[in-house]
């Protein structure tokens, strides 16, 4: 069964945009993955195909209505409702690699893409929508945001990736940074691929690759380390059984 997209958007030409080239592009080509678009101008009742309007309180720009975006949510999931509706907006929960592994291993997902000042906070009371985002910063659109998710997605799909391992063995998979990788030449501008790399001996290779994951996250990116270092000294749950016995 083909992993199923569906976009709600205010833009549908904007898909499939960089997805439709290399390997997203050759796995839609053969239905591995499939995308639809929905048009959500086409859910608004009024005259003007209205889809926003002033925020409550005031303020600046403009907010999109709860009941357009409902109706467009409503058609989606009749349409498809074995796949999740994500929110692509700022003030959702960071997308992370385990949950574009999750969602790559179901059906599909359909992604709502936020225009303006952003959605109507009712939308989120009433339909089952959850709120994701891709970083902390702000972009003029959703778009964007849901061709990042998707691409991450895809990527794991099976038949994809020329190599299965290539899914496994980089950033943020056994929650640390990737190492680094080199290639011929071997010296270029004075700069030479570390002698490990060039020696043969897998065990020695593992182990320096190993090392230096770990010093870059360390160093990089202290906040993963943090979270990896909790994770690995947390003792599995049995144990944690055993010790209260």
């Amino acid at each position: 069964m083909s992993f199923a997209a569906t976009i709600l958007t205010l833009y549908p030409d904007m898909f499939p945009g960089p997805l439709g080239h290399s390997l997203a592009g050759r796995a839609l080509g053969t239905g591995v993955w499939t995308l639809d678009t929905l048009q959500i101008r086409d859910f608004a009742e009024d005259r003007h195909r209205s889809v926003d309007d002033t925020p409550a309180g005031g303020g600046a720009g403009m907010v999109m209505k709860a009941d357009v975006l409902a109706r467009a949510v409503d058609a989606a999931l009749a349409a498809r409702p074995d796949c999740p509706v994500l929110a692509m907006t700022p003030r959702g929960a960071p997308l992370t690699q385990d949950r574009v592994r999750t969602l790559a291993a179901g059906p599909g997902v359909t992604l709502l893409c936020g225009r303006f000042e952003g959605m109507d906070e009712r939308l989120f009371e009433a339909r089952p929508v959850e709120p994701v985002s891709i970083g902390d910063y702000v972009l003029s659109g959703g778009e964007m945001a849901a061709l990042t998710l998707l691409d991450a997605c895809i990527r794991l799909l099976p038949g994809v990736m020329g190599a299965a391992s290539s899914g496994v063995e980089e950033s943020f998979e056994s929650g640390l940074l990737e190492y680094p990788q080199y290639t011929r030449p071997v010296t270029w501008e004075g700069r030479t691929i570390p002698e490990v790399l060039r020696s043969g001996d897998h065990a020695k290779i593992a182990a320096w690759r190993a090392q230096r994951a770990a010093d870059d996250t360390r160093l990089r990116r202290p906040d993963l380390w943090e979270r990896y270092r909790s994770a690995r000294d947390r003792p599995p749950s049995g144990a944690q059984r055993r010790d209260r016995d």
